[in-house]
């Protein structure tokens, strides 16, 4: 019998795993709770109204129509049975295999204040996204007919918790959109008096960047008109905003980016983790005492010697790459590679438009010149050529005429009750029929 793979998870790893195992005379199962790839490094830009999900996500299908060996499910896992080598899920279903794949990712960690959840917006799928877009678009509806200038005043207003990439990412794309795309589009309101603020717990943003491009990252933010607070931490978050230290910041939207936390692999075979769940895994992305399991990217802590590797794209790619390499030389009877090697490219973080920060082979880039670094490499990273052609217009067009194609709001329909989370969910669902 050909050998059984399966590969949970249909991230940058996951997939990087099942094309490095296409040419393997071995029966390939790669499952997913969704039926696409998502290229998470341009999500806030779905949720800033500058692109569409389609822009930046593949069905699975689509992408893995050549693996003649690979059957896609849509399922969610639940556990691993070891012993019986047989991957668990959630509708009660057992699959044997020969190998598993582990690269479930990660998901945010409040630290502990789980009621925080319900008002705080969060950014991992297309989902969140739209629901963060729903509710960034419908404040300023809401304030233009609004004649409380307290409650304008509030409507707009915007939080950011996390000043690593993501947020800082986030916090200058909000910023950018109503200071510019906004800017002319409202009688009763100004949208270019918004407030964006950015919350920090330590003492600078960006702090994998080295000192200076982190300055220069909040210089850039502030250009923008971003209020960056740090060495302050959040103490409440409800539905009308949030206490950052002692002062009290009323805001239409807070948008949680403040820390990860790894799918509970660790605990499915009770192997040890990392501070953030990630199970610790062997040189060869194994996990210890399971030579046949593998995990890799977010859901995976694999020990440099000076540190564990980042929670990035490239990371999960390459891990991807040499898992399915090593699996593919098992199952063929050669040898295999011994250890994963990373190779860092480097690192790069957007601020807006023209304004970015990178560290690329040693250089210390930024402004324009790192921004069209960011662009070139993000734009070779998506992983199919339709992608990247609407992703490259969207942007000429957007960078030409600081417009954003993606505003529409067509379920968004708020109760004056309503929290912002639970009014943005109607959005997600008109956003799903009208794939349909």
């Amino acid at each position: 019998m050909r050998p059984r793979i399966i590969i949970v998870g249909a991230g940058f790893g996951g997939i990087a795993a099942a094309q490095a195992l296409r040419r393997t005379a071995a029966e390939i199962t790669l499952i997913d709770r969704t039926n696409h790839h998502l290229f998470q490094p341009l999500l806030y830009q779905v949720a800033g109204a500058a692109l569409s999900p389609a822009d930046i996500a593949t069905a699975n299908r689509a992408l893995l129509r050549r693996n003649t060996n690979t059957r896609i499910l849509m399922a969610e896992a639940s556990g691993v049975d070891a012993a019986a080598r047989e991957l668990c899920l959630a509708d009660g279903r057992r699959l044997p295999f020969d190998y598993c794949v582990l690269a479930t990712g990660a998901g945010y960690s409040f630290f502990g204040n789980d009621a925080w959840r319900e008002h705080a917006f969060v950014l991992k799928s297309i989902d969140d996204a739209l629901a963060i877009r729903a509710a960034l678009l419908g404040a300023f509806e809401r304030a233009e007919q609004c004649d409380d200038p307290a409650e304008v005043r509030r409507l707009l207003t915007f939080a950011v918790v996390g000043g690593g990439p993501t947020g800082v990412e986030l916090a200058g794309t909000i910023a950018e959109m109503a200071r510019t795309t906004l800017a002319r589009d409202f009688a009763s309101i100004d949208p270019r008096g918004s407030r964006v603020v950015l919350c920090e717990m330590g003492d600078r943003i960006l702090s994998a960047f080295d000192p200076p491009l982190s300055d220069a990252a909040r210089g850039m933010l502030e250009s923008l008109g971003v209020e960056v607070r740090t060495g302050e931490a959040v103490r409440e978050i409800d539905a009308r905003g949030l206490t950052v230290g002692d002062q009290r910041i009323d805001a239409a939207a807070v948008l949680w980016a403040a820390g990860t936390e790894a799918r509970p692999v660790a605990q499915w075979l009770a192997a040890d983790a990392a501070k953030n769940g990630a199970v610790k895994v062997r040189p060869d992305c194994s996990i210890p005492g399971h030579p046949s399991i593998f995990a890799i990217g977010d859901v995976a802590s694999f020990d440099t010697g000076k540190g564990a590797l980042p929670g990035l794209a490239p990371v999960a790619k390459q891990q991807g790459k040499f898992v399915g390499k090593l699996i593919a030389a098992r199952t063929a009877g050669k040898d295999a590679p011994a250890a994963f090697r990373y190779r860092d490219y480097g690192t790069m973080a957007v601020i807006g438009r023209s304004r970015a920060v990178a560290e690329i082979a040693g250089m210390k880039l930024k402004g324009f010149v790192a921004w069209l670094a960011w662009s070139l490499v993000h734009l070779m990273l998506l992983v199919d050529f339709r992608s990247r052609v609407s992703v490259y217009v969207h942007w000429a067009w957007s960078w030409f005429t600081y417009g954003r194609g993606a505003r529409l709001l067509t379920g968004y329909a708020p109760d004056p009750g309503e929290t912002p989370k639970a009014a943005a969910l109607p959005e997600i669902e008109a956003e799903a029929r009208a794939a349909e």
